[in-house]
């Protein structure tokens, strides 16, 4: 097992563990964020299991988690991540571009999911994005799940929600797609402000903590579906 927390930096605005047991994934992403202002790389681990012993001693703001890791995949560490610690970001970071593969982060408690291949300005932006309160979701692969939930069976669940508005569900459908408030302000020719309130009652009327978790629940209720389908 390997545990290399960063010597000697001083306090930074937000402070960032990489979580990846392949030394080079390790090495890119730091590279990536080590010219960012306000953002710095405090630790390195190659397991959850590392993962969880940084946090428990050193004050972390995000992590970036490799999804297959040994000892403790990036699933289950996020899973006791956010049960211990549920003000700490965490966005995951993997090969897997698969729909199954999101569902199961999304419910772990991830708040962004960013595929390996991305690009300096896609990784940036989704810390920074996550960093806001807002979910980073890779758009391919949010589709792909809308399609294969298309005509799945909605969770049955024994709590009625309260319906949602016309309007909600267009902000639901865009949020989906991972567009922050700006861009859905934009595309729905309303204020920023606007979508926010829209958002807080959409979690509000999906019983969730977060926007992230909306995206879950809506998915497993069957509220969002494919627009090609529709």
């Amino acid at each position: 097992m390997t545990f290399n927390p960063t010597a000697g930096s001083s306090s930074p605005s937000t402070r960032v563990l990489i979580v990846d047991d392949h030394e080079l994934a390790r090495a890119g992403l730091a590279a990536v964020l080590a010219c960012e202002p306000g953002i710095e790389v405090v630790g390195e681990a190659d397991n959850g299991a590392a993962a969880l012993d940084f946090v428990a001693r050193h004050p972390v703001d995000l992590v970036m988690m490799d999804l297959q890791m040994p000892v403790i995949d990036g699933i289950e560490a996020t899973r006791r991540i956010k049960a211990l610690h549920p003000a700490i970001g965490i966005i995951m970071v993997t090969v897997q571009a698969r729909p199954d593969a999101l569902m199961e982060a999304l419910r772990a408690g991830v708040a962004g999911y960013l595929l390996k291949d991305a690009s300096r300005r896609e990784i940036i932006g989704a810390v920074r994005q996550v960093l806001r309160g807002e979910a980073f979701l890779n758009p391919d692969l949010v589709l792909q799940t809308l399609r294969r939930l298309a005509h799945a069976t909605p969770t049955d669940d024994a709590t009625p929600i309260e319906p949602l508005t016309p309007r909600e569900q267009q902000v639901l459908r865009l949020l989906m797609q991972g567009k922050t408030n700006r861009e859905i302000a934009r595309e729905l020719i309303i204020s920023p402000g606007t979508v926010k309130v829209h958002v807080e009652h959409i979690i509000a009327k999906l019983g969730v903590s977060d926007r992230t978790q909306a995206a879950v629940r809506a998915l497993e209720l069957g509220l969002v579906r494919d627009k090609g389908r529709d």
